[in-house]
C-alpha cells in the first residue's frame, strides 16, 4: 500500500512540501493503534502555517500536516472500533507532532477518534471540521454563561474565515443577533447570508484603545487575539462572556483588568486540540442538532492535494473565505 500524501521536510538550510507516495511501513511507524483510510481532509490555518512554513506549528520533522481527517477503519487493535467504522479527528497534535491527514491514510491512536454523528455526512464532517467543531464549543460556552438572544449582540471576528462562518450558522439557528467583524468589505453579501445582521470593520479593532469603553457586545467570539481581544473584553457588557480561540493578530493580550473587575466579564480560553473525548462527542452531537447542513454548501470548496499549497498561501495573506475540503483521493 502506498499512501499519496504531502510531506513536509526541513533542515538547517532549506524546506520543502511535496506531494509523494508514503509506504504502510513508514505510516505505522508513528503512535497509534488504528490504521484510517481517509476520504476527505481540510485546509486550516494552522495547515496552512505549516504549509508556508511560517510559524512554528511542526515540531518534528519530516511532518504529514493536517489536523482534520475524515474515513474509514481498515483495521483497529482497539475494541472501540471495527474495521469499515467511519470516524472523525480532529486535533490531537496531529500535523504538528504526528502525521496527519493530508493523505490518503493515517495511523492513529483511536482515544483520538470519534464516531461520525448520525445526520452529517463525510463531506459535510470537513467543511465543519476542527474550525466548526472549535465555534461550537465556543457557541456552547456563550449559552453555559447564560447569555440569550434577548440580552444584545454576539460579536464574531475573523467572520468570513472557518470558526467565524460555523459560529455565525450556528448562533444565528439559535436565534441570535451577530455582529461580524471584518476587513472584507466585498463579502458582506457572504456573511448576510449565514445571517449577520451588521458588520464592524475589523481595523477599529486592531489598535490600543481605552480600558474600558462602550458597552457593546452580550458576547464575543475572537479568533484574533493581541489588541483586538483586549478592545473586544473592553466593549464587552456588565457580566458578558468572550471566548478566545485563535491569535491571527498575535498572542499578546495588552489589557487591563478594568472590565474584568468593574464589569464582570469573563474571558473563556477555547481548547479544541487536546480537549477530552467526552466534549468533542458533545460539540458535535451540538452541530449535528442545531447546524443547518443545507447551509454548509455556501462555505466548502473541494480541492485537491495538489491545490493545497497554493491555498495555504492564500489563507495566511486573507484572500480567502469559508473552508477548504480536501479530496486527497482526487
Amino acid at each position: 500500500m502506498l499512501a499519496k500524501a504531502i510531506l513536509l521536510e526541513k533542515n538547517q538550510t532549506a524546506f520543502s512540501c511535496n506531494i509523494q507516495n508514503i509506504a504502510e511501513d513508514e505510516l505505522l511507524q508513528q503512535t497509534g493503534d488504528t490504521l484510517l483510510q481517509i476520504q476527505y481532509s481540510s485546509l486550516n490555518y494552522k495547515d496552512a502555517l505549516a504549509i508556508t512554513n511560517t510559524g512554528p506549528v511542526v515540531r518534528q520533522w519530516p511532518m504529514i500536516p493536517g489536523i482534520d481527517g475524515v474515513g474509514t477503519i481498515i483495521h483497529s487493535s482497539s475494541k472501540q472500533y471495527q474495521s469499515g467504522d467511519s470516524v472523525i479527528l480532529n486535533g490531537w497534535g496531529c500535523g504538528e507532532t504526528h502525521w496527519g491527514c493530508l493523505s490518503q491514510y493515517a495511523y492513529l491512536k483511536s482515544d483520538w477518534l470519534i464516531p461520525l454523528p448520525t445526520g452529517i455526512s463525510t463531506q459535510q464532517a470537513m467543511i465543519i471540521g476542527t474550525a466548526g467543531y472549535t465555534a461550537a464549543l465556543c457557541v456552547q460556552r456563550i449559552i453555559e454563561h447564560g447569555i440569550t438572544p434577548e440580552q444584545g449582540n454576539i460579536l464574531i471576528t475573523g467572520a468570513t474565515g472557518g470558526v467565524g462562518s460555523v459560529a455565525i450558522m450556528l448562533l444565528t439557528q439559535l436565534g441570535y443577533t451577530i455582529t461580524a467583524a471584518t476587513s472584507k468589505n466585498n463579502n458582506t453579501d457572504y456573511l448576510q447570508q449565514l445571517g449577520v445582521q451588521h458588520f464592524i470593520d475589523s481595523k477599529t479593532l486592531a489598535c490600543t484603545g481605552k480600558p474600558l469603553q462602550k458597552e457593546q457586545w452580550a458576547a464575543a467570539i475572537d479568533v484574533l487575539g493581541s489588541h483586538s481581544l483586549a478592545n473586544i473584553c473592553a466593549q464587552t457588557q456588565y457580566g458578558g462572556i468572550v471566548t478566545a480561540c485563535g491569535l491571527a493578530q498575535g498572542m499578546d493580550f495588552p489589557a487591563t483588568v478594568a472590565p474584568f473587575i468593574l464589569r464582570g466579564i469573563t474571558l473563556a480560553g477555547i481548547d479544541s486540540v487536546m480537549a477530552a473525548q467526552p466534549k468533542r462527542i458533545a460539540a458535535w452531537d451540538f452541530l449535528a442538532k442545531h447546524l443547518n447542513t443545507d447551509q454548509l454548501q455556501h462555505i466548502g470548496q473541494i480541492i485537491s492535494l495538489n491545490e493545497c499549497p497554493k491555498i495555504a498561501q492564500d489563507i495566511i495573506n486573507g484572500k480567502t473565505k469559508g473552508r477548504f475540503i480536501v479530496d486527497v483521493n482526487r
